[in-house]
């Protein structure tokens, strides 16, 4: 190995901004003064650039003073990386101490902040539905308001209703239910009505009903999801449970009470509307079998309705007796 004293070749390395002591990449003169160790044995302490030694590359030489031994860059690695190591496992220790004495903190702002539920779900299938309106029975604090369109209930609807709606009831929950003028020939769906109607719930019929819904209180509703059989939307926006509550009480206002235990269920009040209906349906050019779907009658009912109004009228055709309906004050409030 040389002994001569070189003068310390000038070191051009860009120093990486994490840490000034490591170089971001070799400058030339560290990669020949490298080669030059590797090829003689070592370097004169002057002759090597800063660089070589905050990489560990060259380390004194025990018995040569003055003199710079070179070292494998593994071996190297272990005292030119243990700073930083230790400085990310410093900083990770820190980070995790952050995040625990956050946590601490969490549960007390749970308390006071309970999770967002989502304003809108899907829910499908029979089981799920039930389920999710039993949970919205099970937290109604004062009142139910269901619309049921079309014409009498389903029996085995009607049977798993009755025990939910009588429970909550007696729990004191006001019930107000809405159903089309049809139902009041509907045995299976009166004996139901009675029912409920002993233990304080109120029905009123109107010719109309727009669409099934339910809500609960102001704060929770179901909704058909769009025509999709056995599927429902919960509804938890606050705005849109307003407007079907509010939905709701407007139609309410106009609907007709249901009384079983007064005679007749069928009243002037009550038949006039159903016939006004029809007549409004015929009017818009409607078939028989839509009236008879939308107001929950049976087609050949409807087509009797329609038939007297035209022998009537004198009408000789369905579109003659549009007209002469809109035009003969019958549709007047």
């Amino acid at each position: 190995m040389k002994d001569d004293q070189s003068p310390s070749p000038v070191c051009d390395c860009r120093e990486s901004p994490s840490d000034r002591s490591i170089p971001e990449q070799p400058c030339e003169a560290a990669l020949a003064a490298y080669r030059r160790a590797l090829r003689e044995g070592g370097l004169p302490d002057g002759s090597a650039p800063r660089c070589l030694r905050s990489l560990h590359l060259v380390v004194a030489d025990r018995e040569t003073p003055g003199h710079l031994v070179p070292v494998p860059p593994e071996t190297a690695s272990f005292a030119a990386l243990a700073p930083i190591e230790e400085a990310i496992a410093e900083q990770r220790r820190t980070l995790r101490s952050a995040r625990a004495t956050l946590a601490a903190f969490e549960g007390l702002y749970a308390e006071t902040h309970p999770p967002e539920r989502p304003a809108l779900t899907r829910l499908s299938g029979a089981a799920v539905i039930g389920k999710a309106l039993e949970a919205g029975v099970g937290g109604c604090r004062s009142e139910v308001r269901t619309a049921h369109p079309g014409g009498g209930r389903p029996a085995h609807v009607l049977e798993q209703s009755l025990p939910r709606d009588l429970g909550s009831l007696r729990r004191g929950i006001r019930q107000r239910t809405l159903y089309q003028h049809t139902v009041r020939s509907d045995r299976t769906t009166l004996a139901y009505i009675e029912q409920v109607t002993a233990e304080g719930a109120e029905v009123r019929t109107l010719p109309e009903v727009m669409d099934r819904f339910i809500v609960f209180d102001r704060d929770l509703a179901f909704i058909p999801f769009s025509d999709e059989p056995q599927t429902a939307l919960r509804v938890r926006h606050p705005s849109l449970v307003r407007f079907l509550a509010r939905h709701f009480d407007e139609a309410w206002s106009r609907a007709v009470p249901v009384r079983p235990e007064r005679a007749p269920l069928r009243t002037p009040v009550v038949t006039s509307g159903l016939q006004r209906a029809i007549l409004r349906a015929v009017v818009n050019g409607e078939t028989d079998a839509a009236i008879a779907r939308r107001i929950g009658m049976s087609r050949r009912s409807v087509a009797e309705h329609v038939r007297k109004v035209s022998e009537r009228l004198g009408s000789n055709s369905r579109a003659q007796l549009g007209y002469l309906v809109a035009t003969s004050g019958l549709l007047d409030d």
